[in-house]
């Protein structure tokens, strides 16, 4: 989702094509499209490409995401345009531009749709509900609420499951925090 998220991005923000801007008002029309409305649709295709019970049915509709286009959209159009008609003079194309400069000045943003996406797929429970059949591909989401019915007079182990939950989410962000941080101080925002 970075990979697409970089690209496109870049690409809408510095590389001239027909219809830019009326291909990324439809990108952006896409965002504001409920994802419920998505569910029936995605689901019909899945089961088209005999993946329902599998990880590719909740790895593979989430290959791009608006929110990560829009971001990294916004943080090329703010890098200074010196930086590159100077890797022009010197030969470069957008490809090695991007990958040379452009990308490693986009570690923040790039780290904050990784926690994003992280955190919106460890959290995600109706599209697997949905697109899982059997308990080895479920996540832990799906997981927790079944263990919840299983065992509903226990509330020592629901917090127990809950903890566990939790505790991946917390290690993610205390060890992204450093570039979240960075990205908030490069970005001139200050509380």
């Amino acid at each position: 989702m970075i990979v697409t998220s970089v690209l496109a991005g870049y690409a809408f923000a510095s590389m001239p094509f027909p219809g830019k801007r009326l291909i990324f008002a439809l990108v952006l029309a896409i965002y504001m499209v409920p994802a419920e409305v998505t569910l029936v649709p995605n689901f019909i295709i899945l089961a088209d490409l005999h993946w329902i019970d599998s990880y590719q049915a909740q790895i593979a509709p989430f290959g791009a995401s608006v929110f990560g286009i829009f971001l990294m959209r916004q943080f090329f159009l703010g890098l200074p345009n010196e930086l590159w008609e100077a890797a022009q003079l010197d030969g470069t194309g957008h490809l090695r531009f991007l990958w040379s400069i452009a990308a490693p000045l986009a570690r923040p943003p790039m780290v904050t749709i990784a926690l994003f996406h992280f955190v919106a797929s460890w959290n995600a429970f109706l599209w697997p509900l949905i697109v899982t059949n059997s308990d080895a591909y479920r996540p832990v989401q799906v997981g927790l609420e079944a263990f919840s019915y299983a065992d509903a007079t226990n509330p020592v182990l629901h917090a127990a499951g809950s903890l566990m939950v939790t505790l991946p989410i917390l290690i993610m962000f205390l060890l992204a925090q450093r570039q979240i941080v960075g990205g908030i101080a490069a970005s001139g925002i200050r509380g």
